[in-house]
């Protein structure tokens, strides 16, 4: 029997396919078979971003959700419909570790840090050989688009989802002296009226598509009638203890 292959989840950055490790970027061009998520009918941001570094005979393992948007977090049929999703990738790359052969899964940012891989790693850990190759994280590109430290001496840094109830983001933003907020996408405006109440709004910044090519950054004050995409951070700077 040969020997068990090893699934590997492969964090990519932020989008800049420069700011790969050297070890992700070894693991993608040498590998047999590559999965990644992405929405049914998208080529994936994951995918985007390895385009042009796959060997030419890889086999693609496109993982589509079956829902995003379309039910509430709150119905239960959320957490059933996605629960059976992963369990079905996760016996799909099963079945190639017990042939013998390794995976990488391309997990955008980090795979340990808000990210689908971590519901396959949690299937996968206690069964199969799983390596985890860590990366930039999106909101560090994010305040490094700003120009700006995100933290000074003992500033305290929050990060929020802009899924939260609107008074949780608001207890929250009162309480850190910097602030990072994902998910901003439908709850853009909530967001704002959390961000006016706990008195932060016009220091905050928004920074579209960090590192990649069309990245924007301005003041969220500036961007009033901006649909922002999935892709975008909100970002309030620390202004803490400095020599």
């Amino acid at each position: 029997m040969s020997a068990p292959g090893t699934i590997w989840g492969v964090g990519l950055g932020p989008g800049d396919p420069d700011l790969l490790s050297v070890k992700a970027d070894r693991l993608l061009r040498g590998a047999r078979h590559v999965a990644f998520f992405r929405k049914a009918g998208r080529q994936g941001q994951a995918r985007r971003i390895v385009e042009g570094m796959l060997r030419a005979d890889v086999t693609e393992i496109a993982m589509e959700y079956p829902v995003t948007t379309e039910i509430p977090l709150t119905d239960p049929r959320y957490n059933e419909i996605l629960s059976a999703f992963y369990q079905t990738c996760t016996d799909r790359l099963c079945a190639l570790s017990r042939a013998g052969e390794d995976v990488v899964i391309v997990c955008e940012g980090d795979p340990f840090f808000y990210g689908s891989f971590m519901h396959l790693h949690s299937r996968l850990r206690d069964h199969r050989p799983v390596q985890v190759v860590p990366a930039i994280t999106g909101m560090s590109a994010a305040w490094t688009a700003t120009d700006a430290p995100i933290t000074w001496g003992d500033d305290i840094l929050s990060t929020l989802m802009g899924t939260l109830p609107e008074d949780t983001l608001v207890e929250h933003m009162k309480r850190a002296d910097a602030l990072v907020i994902m998910k901003i996408g439908r709850n853009i405006e909530k967001i704002r009226r959390a961000l006016r109440r706990a008195g932060r709004y016009d220091a905050a910044w928004l920074v579209e598509y960090a590192s990649m090519p069309n990245q924007t950054v301005q003041r969220l004050s500036e961007a009033e009638d901006k649909i922002t995409p999935y892709f975008s951070i909100i970002i309030v700077h620390g202004q803490g203890r400095r020599p």
